[in-house]
Formats: C-alpha cells, structure tokens, sequence
C-alpha cells in the first residue's frame, strides 16, 4: 500500500520544521491565538514556571532530534535571570519584551483584555493598532494599564508594588487598584508617572519620560543563543548583557540617559 502524497508531503513539512530547529511544531499545533505568546528573542536565563517547576524556555531547539519548548500560554509565569531578556509575540503582532530579574504572569484572567501581569521587575509593551483600537490591559501589584494602542515601559520597584510608567508612544490611562478612589490619569507621549500603593492618584505628580526614562540593559538582537542547560540559553563566551537603548532628548538627537530615578517629593507626591 503507497502512502498518499499529500500525507507524504504533510510529513516531511514537519520533519523539516523540526531539523531547522523553530518553533512551529507546538505553534501549528494550536490555532494562533492571543492565548498563546511566541518567543521570538530569548537571551539568558528565561525560564517558564510549569506545575511548580522551573522549565527553561528557548527561542529554537538546541538539538533538532528533541524539542525544546518556545511559547507561553496563558496563565504561565515568565521568570528571567539576572541575565535574562526575551520578546514576546501574539497573533494580532502586539509584543512584550521582559527584562532582567523580572516575573510576568501572561493572561492570567479569561479576558482577552488582560495581556500580562507584571509582579516584579521591568517590561515593554508594544500593543499593534494598524487594523484598529486593540483594547489591552497591563496590570501591576498596583496598577491597571489601559492601552488601545501605544508603546510604553513599566516597572514594579518593590515589593510593595510601586509601579512606575512610561509612554514612548501613543498614550495609556493608568488607575490605582489600592486606591481607587483617586480616578484614573491618562499619560501621553512623553510623559511618566509613579503609581504609589498608599496614595490616590488624584495626589500624586507626573514628569516627562526623557528626565526618568528606564535604563534597561539591552541584550543585542543579533546575539547568537547558546543552551547553558538547565539554566537556559546564554551568549558565547558566558558574556553578560551589556547596552543601554538610547532615549529621545529635546533636540531630537538620540543619546543614553543617565542611571537616574526620581525620589519622591517630601510628604509623598508623585514625581
């Protein structure tokens, strides 16, 4: 009995996606959903918290005879080294981006609004409008994060949930879930704002972004991934990540801020 072409042609497709090591053996496993987020740059320590156990996450395989596991679903927690960096891509092409030291939970409601859960550490969010208003949800142990499409950086700098946001584009509205008796305050391009867990928002001040801008270390896009084991996928050479993005200044030119975070006025205002 002769196999069918078409079955013939199915398997060797597959067989081929497996020997170039990328990751469509578990996307094309599930239709694309915005329940399922695609690394598409994985540089140190990434790992994936799965049943209580840590499970390293690669951007592809590090033996084409094994798979090795690429996206998140939702609910799953994102948990990064002290070098770690990775991106993230949904269906829609919105993206996350997780840096170092960090814990986001993704999708960790029913709703389609609710993109990611920042518990700790840094992150950039890219939310694709072309086709529209996408409403999405970014939300912190302090703040909600409304967006419809823009690109912005959060960061929780304690434990206590002090979140801290920055617009680079578009704009988002930001609401104190400890407080919410303060309203909402909507942030455009340009500006940052700090979400403090005792203080309404109604109280509190905002800057621009290019004074506070984040420093993150960026790891380089063009990097080659190395598996280190169970520790994750690492840089030739065991480097660490070094670059910092540059901002916009005033004048248009680009240059790197200075490692610089505002402290709280006295009396415990915002910015």
């Amino acid at each position: 009995m002769h196999t069918p072409p078409t079955l013939a042609r199915t398997v060797l497709r597959l067989l081929l996606a497996v020997a170039a090591g990328v990751c469509l053996s578990q996307a094309n496993a599930q239709t694309l959903k915005d329940d399922v987020a695609t690394a598409i740059l994985v540089e140190g320590r990434v790992s994936v918290i799965q049943n209580g156990r840590e499970v390293p996450l690669f951007q592809k395989m590090a033996n084409a005879a094994a798979f090795q596991k690429c996206t998140v679903t939702a609910r799953e927690l994102i948990v990064t080294g002290p070098d770690g960096h990775a991106k993230f891509q949904i269906s829609d092409g919105s993206t996350f981006e997780v840096f170092q030291n960090s814990q986001v939970l993704f999708h960790d409601t029913n709703s389609i609004e609710d993109f990611v859960n920042l518990i700790l550490g840094k992150m950039r969010v890219m939310i694709e409008h072309r086709n529209g208003p996408n409403p999405k949800k970014v939300s912190t142990p302090t703040a909600i994060i409304s967006v419809r499409g823009t690109v912005f950086d959060v960061a929780v700098e304690d434990d206590e949930g002090t979140t801290l946001v920055s617009v680079e584009e578009g704009e988002v509205e930001v609401r104190n879930t400890k407080q919410p008796q303060g309203g909402s305050r909507t942030l455009t391009q340009g500006e940052t704002f700090r979400i403090y867990p005792n203080q309404p928002i109604a109280k509190a001040g905002q800057g621009k972004a290019n004074a506070f801008k984040f420093v993150f270390d960026h790891l380089a896009n063009a990097a080659v991934q190395i598996p280190l084991g169970p520790g994750g996928v690492g840089l030739p050479g065991g480097g660490s990540p070094g670059g910092i993005p540059s901002s916009q200044g005033d004048n248009g030119k680009k240059k790197n801020p200075p490692p610089v975070t505002a402290p709280p006025p006295p009396g415990g205002g915002g910015l």
